[in-house]
C-alpha cells in the first residue's frame, strides 16, 4: 500500500525512532513498517543477523509501539516506499496496548471519537500533509507579493458576518464574541501598510450539519488599499491558481497516496469563467430550482452551477440584502453590491468570498443602521472613513473547503486535525 516515503540512501547507516504500523513474521525473517514523521519505511529483519534480544523484541512488538532501530539502508524498487532498512538492532521504547483502530471497517462516529488516534492513519496523514503545503503556499504567495501579515484578534466586541451566528462569551462583565472574520481589523491595517493579510481560526455558530460546515475553521484574508473590484477578482484568480499549482507540485506524493485524480485541479489557471448573480439565478431556474432573484444561493445551487465548468466559477454582483453591510454598492444598480464568490468545481461549493468595501462614511453609517447593528460597537471601524478614507477590497478563503476540494474528500471534518462540528467538541 502506497505511503509517504522516507529518503534513504543505499548503504547508509541509519538510526531511527518511530512507531510500528505493520508486522509480518515468516520463519526467521520479519517485515515491519515504521512510521517516522509523515513518512513510512519498510524494515527487514533476519534472526541470524540480530542479537537475540532484538529478535525477541520484534516477535513481541505490537502495532503502534514506539521503537528505536538501527540498520543499513537499501534502495529496492520492490519495497512499497522504494527503499528499506536491513535491521542490525531493534529496541522497544514503549509497548503499545491493543490499538483500537484496526484494518477492519470502522464507522465514522467511532473514528471521530478517536480522532486523536485516527490522525495516524495513512490517508489522514496525507490530507494533513496537503493542508500543510497549502498553508505554506499561502504565506509564500503573500510574502512574495509584498503583503504584511496582521494577526487579527479572536475576541471581538462586534459581529462581522451577522449576529445570528455569533459565539458569545463573557469578557469581564461585557459581551464579547469569537471572531467570524479578521477582515474588519485588516481594513485599518491596510491604511498603515497598503497590502495586508491575516490567517487564523474563525467561528460561526451555524446550526448546520452539511459536509461543508464546521463551527471552527481557518481562513486567510487579504485586504488591499486602493484596489477596486476588477483588480480584486484578478488577485483571487492569481492567488488560487498559485496555491493549487504549488500543492500539485510539492505534495504530489500525498495526492498519489489518496489516489486523487488531479485532472481538474491542473486546469486551475486564470482566467476563470464568470457569471453575474442574475445570470446564475436564471441558470438555476432553467435547471428546475425554485429560486427567485434576491434569494441566497445555497450548497445545492452552488453544486449545480459548478457542473457548468471544470474550472472555479466566479459569481459577481449579488443583491445587497444577502451580503454583509460593508460591501460597496454597484454604481449601476444600488440594489446590488460589488461582491464575488468563487465556487470550486466538483460540487465543493464556495471557497472564496470577497468584495470592494464601502469607503464613504455616510453610506457606511446608513448601512449599519439598516442592518440594526449597534453603532457604538463600530465607532472604531467608522474612523477608517473619517481619517483618510480610501477605496479598498479584500476576500477570504476557507482552508478546510479548499483542502476538501484538493483532496477529493467528501466531508470537511477530515481536512482539519480536530474538527468542531454541531454538537461535537470531543476530543
Amino acid at each position: 500500500m502506497k505511503d509517504l516515503p522516507v529518503v534513504i540512501e543505499d548503504g547508509q547507516e541509519i538510526e531511527l525512532e518511530g512507531w510500528i504500523i505493520h508486522k509480518r513474521i515468516s520463519g526467521k525473517l520479519a517485515f515491519l513498517d515504521l512510521r517516522v514523521g509523515p513518512g513510512v519505511v519498510q524494515l527487514v529483519a533476519s534472526k541470524k543477523e540480530l542479537p537475540a534480544e532484538a529478535w525477541q523484541n520484534i516477535k513481541k512488538v505490537t502495532l503502534e509501539s514506539s521503537v528505536k532501530i538501527g540498520g543499513i539502508g537499501k534502495v529496492d524498487s520492490r519495497a512499497p516506499t522504494g527503499a528499506e532498512i536491513h535491521l542490525k538492532d531493534f529496541e522497544i521504547i514503549h509497548l503499545s496496548e491493543e490499538f483500537p483502530i484496526t484494518p477492519k471497517e470502522h464507522g465514522i462516529a467511532f473514528l471521530m471519537e478517536h480522532r486523536h488516534l485516527w490522525l495516524r492513519s495513512r490517508k489522514q496523514r496525507a490530507y494533513l500533509v496537503i493542508r500543510n503545503e497549502l498553508e505554506q503556499s499561502i504565506h509564500d504567495f503573500f510574502y512574495k507579493n509584498g503583503f504584511i501579515r496582521i494577526d487579527s484578534p479572536i475576541l471581538t466586541p462586534a459581529a462581522c458576518e451577522g449576529t445570528s451566528t455569533l459565539f458569545e462569551t463573557d469578557y469581564f462583565g461585557e459581551k464579547a464574541y469569537l471572531s467570524q472574520s479578521g477582515q474588519l481589523y485588516l481594513e485599518p491595517a491596510a491604511a498603515a501598510f497598503r497590502k495586508v493579510y491575516c490567517f487564523g481560526p474563525t467561528f460561526r455558530a451555524e446550526k448546520s450539519k452539511t459536509r461543508r460546515h464546521l463551527m471552527e475553521f481557518w481562513m486567510v484574508e487579504p485586504e488591499v488599499a486602493f484596489m477596486k473590484f476588477e483588480e480584486l477578482i484578478k488577485l483571487a484568480e492569481e492567488f488560487l491558481s498559485y496555491i493549487i499549482q504549488r500543492v500539485l507540485e510539492k505534495a504530489a506524493i500525498a495526492l498519489e497516496v489518496i489516489e486523487r485524480d488531479t485532472t481538474i485541479l491542473e486546469k486551475t489557471t486564470p482566467p476563470f469563467p464568470r457569471i453575474t448573480y442574475t445570470e446564475a439565478i436564471e441558470t438555476l431556474k432553467n435547471k428546475g430550482f425554485p429560486i427567485e432573484w434576491g434569494d441566497d444561493i445555497g450548497g445545492d445551487e452552488e453544486t449545480a452551477l459548478s457542473q457548468e465548468t471544470d474550472k472555479p466559477l466566479i459569481i459577481t454582483h449579488y443583491p445587497k440584502k444577502v451580503k454583509a453591510f460593508y460591501m460597496q454598492p454597484n454604481p449601476d444598480n444600488p440594489e446590488e453590491v460589488l461582491a464575488m464568490d468563487v465556487i470550486a468545481p466538483e460540487g465543493y461549493g464556495e471557497i472564496i468570498g470577497g468584495s470592494e468595501r464601502i469607503n464613504d462614511l455616510d453610506l457606511l453609517k446608513k448601512r449599519i443602521e439598516e442592518e440594526n447593528l449597534p453603532r457604538e460597537a463600530f465607532e472604531w471601524y467608522l474612523d477608517i472613513r473619517k481619517f483618510g478614507s480610501f477605496p479598498h477590497s479584500g476576500f477570504g478563503l476557507g482552508i478546510e473547503r479548499t483542502v476538501a476540494w484538493i483532496t477529493g474528500v467528501k466531508h470537511v471534518r477530515e481536512t482539519i486535525p480536530y474538527p468542531r462540528m454541531l454538537y461535537k467538541i470531543y476530543p
